[in-house]
């Protein structure tokens, strides 16, 4: 009679080969029986790494709002001088008030499509230029979560430079809001950050690719963008590009949508939609950006890989 067959002896402290996938020691050294088995990992195990990196992306970005006290000069007295330059404008035109308010609400939104350009769109290829674009890929997470990161950092951040524009620009102008619909209001600004910081995940991805030329867009991108999404006029005074730029790009939907709520009382000029086919819209340009951000990554990435692009050479 034959005796059955005895498992081999493990060392001491070795962990019984199982199929069974890791539990919640799965971050902590853990002995296994093979490189496959560690391999394996839960869903849970996924989410919790891919939310690591997004507190671990968002962090520097809040953190140095308070580190680095210069950035406070920077990033609200001078685009409080701007928007400044723009109110005495009106006032020497004798222009309504509501214009005022106008461009209050503006130089505040100016804030979060500046740091969607420098902060979003260039941040992969500045990490390309620093060498760290090859740990983000070979580390064991999901790059859209880098973004997101990002993306929450940078709300922070800009919403800082933009409520203290707004506040201080209520308070020395005068101006007066009109606000019937608070719900719709607060989902309208939402919703623009949403479709703004997805557009900045596809321009990350293109940039990435583009390589130095993303510098000569940025800039592009910087002052015309001002001028078609009406930031310191009512976009429906444009005409057809006025229409035009409400169909893509979203900082000009979301503000119109927004001086049309926050100041309800005034007589706005006719040709843009209402403050809610503008919200339908900003929902569209939410979805499409973020598929198409993630469809252009995963795209892109394969192709760096490829092509031998994810790092400089000779630097």
């Amino acid at each position: 009679m034959s005796l059955p067959a005895r498992e081999p002896a493990r060392p001491p402290g070795a962990a019984r080969r199982t199929n069974a996938a890791p539990g919640r020691n799965a971050f902590v050294y853990r002995p296994t029986a093979s490189p496959q088995e560690a391999a394996i990992w839960t869903q849970r195990q996924v989410a919790l790494t891919n939310l690591r990196t997004v507190a671990g992306r968002a962090y520097p970005r809040v953190t140095g709002l308070l580190r680095e006290k210069s950035w406070i000069f920077f990033e609200i007295l001078l685009p409080f001088l701007s928007t400044s330059a723009f109110v005495f404008v009106y006032r020497a035109l004798e222009a309504p008030p509501q214009y005022i308010g106008f461009v209050v609400l503006g130089g505040a939104m100016t804030a979060f499509w500046l740091n969607v350009i420098w902060m979003m769109a260039q941040q992969l290829w500045w990490e390309k230029s620093q060498g760290n674009l090859e740990l983000y890929f070979a580390a064991p997470m999901n790059i859209m979560a880098v973004l997101f990161g990002m993306a929450f950092g940078g709300f922070v951040m800009s919403s800082s430079r933009a409520a203290a524009v707004l506040v201080i620009a209520t308070t020395v102008y005068g101006v007066t809001f009109a606000i019937d619909q608070w719900a719709l209001l607060i989902g309208v600004f939402l919703l623009t950050l949403a479709a703004l910081y997805g557009l900045g995940m596809v321009l990350a991805s293109l940039f990435l690719m583009w390589g130095r030329e993303a510098w000569h867009l940025t800039q592009l991108l910087v002052e015309p963008v001002y001028f078609v999404s009406g930031l310191n006029f009512p976009v429906g005074r444009l005409g057809v590009l006025g229409s035009i730029a409400i169909s893509i790009l979203p900082l000009a939907v979301g503000l119109d949508a927004m001086r049309q709520l926050a100041f309800a009382d005034a007589a706005y000029p006719i040709g843009t939609p209402s403050p809610a086919v503008e919200a339908l819209i900003l929902v569209a340009m939410t979805v499409v950006f973020l598929v198409l951000a993630r469809w252009t990554l995963v795209t892109l990435e394969r192709r760096a890989r490829q092509e031998g692009r994810l790092s400089v050479r000779w630097q």
